[in-house]
């Protein structure tokens, strides 16, 4: 029989889901691709180059009999602190161009909709690599996703982040829905998924003080912040009020013309 292959993004927030396939009792059992951006990973799996993959939830628009793994994302139920809108000191009504980090499509579909739904105007937007510095030189705001947007959160980091001001956008979108909000869950296009991703990230969870001294050095972050937001911020488990904000999140991205098809929702 084949390795199974399995795909998913670098950032310390998916490093509970797959400890398990790195480090624990999955080690060895099936191949592991990761990269820094959530889109590769969705294009891997469009593409049938893995078995499974953990994707932003608005590829499940669009990715041709792909399926959800259910109740196994990251998402969060107030503020995500890692998906964050940033400008140098305006308000977001101020805002009249966004350059976008376009590695995860869920955020920047997510942004839109912000600005279209509930504040009532649009932007321009532009594609851009995740750069704080170029980003706002050529824009009111920008778009950062990751461990360099939980930076921005973080009360310890750099003076050069003193004088810029950034919006979460679970925290926003849990202000206007009062819902939480899930960026991605494991998907596959096969007809059976025998890899338990949920027992995968019980023991993962048990493993979070081991995650956050490795993600330390690479992120810039005190070992007590990786914990706090992995334990915290980030839920890992889809709960019913993340289901909610699912499920409108689909529909608004389809009401904007984001998504091109009427929202579907189908678990393996």
């Amino acid at each position: 029989m084949n390795t199974p292959r399995i795909s998913a993004s670098s950032y310390s927030n998916t490093a509970p889901l797959v400890w398990s396939f790195l480090y624990g009792s999955n080690h060895g059992k099936l191949e592991i691709i990761l990269d820094n951006a959530p889109a590769r990973s969705a294009e891997l799996l469009s593409q049938g180059r893995v078995d499974a993959a953990l994707v932003p939830v608005i590829a499940s628009q669009s990715i041709p009999g792909v399926k959800l793994i259910p109740n196994v994302c990251v998402g969060a139920k107030e503020r995500v602190r890692s998906v964050r809108l940033v400008t140098r000191g305006g308000d977001l009504e101020d805002v009249r161009s966004i350059s976008l980090d376009v590695s995860s499509r869920t955020s920047v579909v997510l942004t839109k909709i912000i600005f279209r739904e509930f504040l009532g105007f649009e932007p321009e937007w532009r594609p851009a690599d995740p750069d704080i510095d170029a980003m706002l030189s050529e824009s009111d705001a920008a778009l950062l996703i990751g461990d360099p947007a939980l930076a921005l959160s973080d009360s310890t980091s750099p003076s050069k982040f003193q004088d810029l001001r950034s919006f979460d956008l679970a925290e926003l979108w849990r202000r206007h829905t009062g819902l939480g909000f899930v960026f991605a869950m494991w998907m596959t296009t096969r007809d059976r998924c025998e890899i338990d991703f949920a027992a995968a990230r019980d023991e993962g969870l048990d493993h979070i003080p081991e995650i956050a001294a490795n993600y330390a050095p690479q992120t810039g972050l005190a070992i007590p912040t990786l914990v706090e937001y992995l334990s915290e911020n980030i839920s890992f488990s889809v709960e019913p009020l993340m289901q909610e904000g699912l499920e409108l999140y689909l529909e608004l991205a389809h009401k904007h013309g984001l998504t091109e098809r009427k929202p579907e929702i189908r678990l393996i």
